[in-house]
């Protein structure tokens, strides 16, 4: 679970106020707003790369508020990849874990699960210069989760892609949360890419959540037909007035 409770920060001239929801554990939320309105803030302070001056963040119920970063167990996708050109594809795989000191015949063990999982295999020796940018994606991906994070956070992952690798990209994201389980916090200022992905949808505006809404936490196996196709839709919404202090999604049980 992402629990993030009542965060204020301060960014440079920017300011997050106040901000409040949650994502269930194993699900799918997307944080949707325009450019320059906190979503991107909202992922760094959940990965610890930005501390917050007031409020709690937890994560698989543990207080990750004042963590260092690795101590979070959050997999990190920046919106540019942030990959290392002068390594392999299966350098950037393996470099996390690396810096965790795993063991190399498990670290190989991991780059050969990743690579299968993503479809890179045949990429593995090459160098990131060379990859195309759906390819490059893909290496991202890998990278943040393999040391089996249970949180995911991906920063506009499909937004400089042509439409066939974004369609691409979208069914993987989709395989990859059910085959891994990991909960995901993905930014986006697509409707399209909130619509085909999110098990929930929270809307961000200047620094503040604005609306929040769920829809039947479902995924259909490809190749099959999804029964509740029609009922698809808005399930639970609980608009919120820009300046509320306190808005929450969803709601606590």
């Amino acid at each position: 679970m992402i629990h993030i409770n009542h965060v204020t920060l301060q960014a440079g001239d920017f300011r997050l106020e106040n901000v409040s929801f949650q994502v269930p554990t194993g699900e799918y939320c997307v944080l949707m707003g325009k450019t320059g309105c906190g979503k991107t803030t909202v992922l760094e302070a959940v990965a610890g790369l930005k501390q917050v001056e007031s409020g709690q963040i937890t994560l698989s119920e543990r207080d990750v508020t004042t963590l260092h970063p690795r101590d979070r167990n959050v997999g990190y996708m920046p919106q540019d990849g942030a990959l290392f050109n002068t390594m392999s594809v299966a350098q950037n795989l393996s470099f996390a874990l690396q810096i965790r000191n795993q063991d190399r015949h498990l670290m190989q063990k991991r780059v050969d699960e990743l690579a299968a999982m993503l479809e890179i295999t045949p990429l593995l020796k090459r160098q990131i210069h060379g990859l195309s940018g759906g390819e490059r994606q893909r290496v991202a991906l890998g990278r943040a989760l393999s040391f089996h994070p249970a949180t995911l956070l991906l920063d506009e992952p499909l937004s400089a892609l042509d439409d066939n690798t974004h369609d691409q990209m979208c069914k993987l994201l989709e395989d990859v949360q059910q085959q891994t389980g990991v909960t995901i916090l993905h930014v986006t200022h697509s409707q399209q890419e909130a619509e085909r992905l999110a098990q929930w949808i929270v809307h961000i505006e200047d620094g503040l959540v604005t609306t929040t809404a769920g829809r039947r936490p479902t995924r259909t196996p490809p190749g099959e037909a999804d029964p509740h196709a029609a009922n698809q839709q808005i399930t639970e919404t609980l608009p919120q007035q820009k300046n509320s202090a306190r808005p929450t999604a969803p709601p606590t049980p």
